[in-house]
């Protein structure tokens, strides 16, 4: 997310990422936009650990989610391209919801998001209670 052409790159890289630091159409910047929401990540990485699945299975597996919340996380996965839907003819009807190469490619930086949490997530937690503390201000 850094400027054409400068060529200053932390890890010494001197990709850009497109569209330039912060800029509306930087490629990084969709990528965080595609998994921005609460569930996204949590569906493609259960669907990454598991494998195609019907929908009541992710509701088993992930817990916490409505049913209406894991719909509208699959069509919102499902419109960004990273899972898609079959469909069998079969009585009843069967759906079931598989990995895209692209939901595929996102186990990775998901991983890595975990191994920073779990690194990380004590200090930011305790961050957040001293700035909702009222007394530490």
């Amino acid at each position: 997310m850094r400027s054409e052409g400068r060529g200053d790159a932390e890890d010494g890289t001197d990709e850009d990422l497109g569209g330039g630091v912060f800029a509306a159409d930087c490629r990084a910047r969709l990528a965080f936009e595609v998994i921005a929401n609460r569930w996204d990540s949590v569906v493609v990485y259960v669907l990454g650990e598991r494998g195609p699945m019907r929908p009541r299975a992710l509701l088993d597996r992930i817990g916490g989610i409505s049913p209406k919340v894991l719909n509208e996380t699959l069509r919102r996965l499902e419109y960004n391209g990273l899972v898609e839907h079959r469909r069998y003819a079969e009585a009843p009807p069967r759906v079931d919801y598989t990995l895209t190469a692209a939901g595929t490619a996102l186990i990775g930086p998901i991983r890595a998001l975990g191994a920073w949490a779990a690194v990380h997530g004590d200090a930011v937690l305790a961050a957040q209670e001293r700035h909702s503390d009222p007394g530490t201000r």
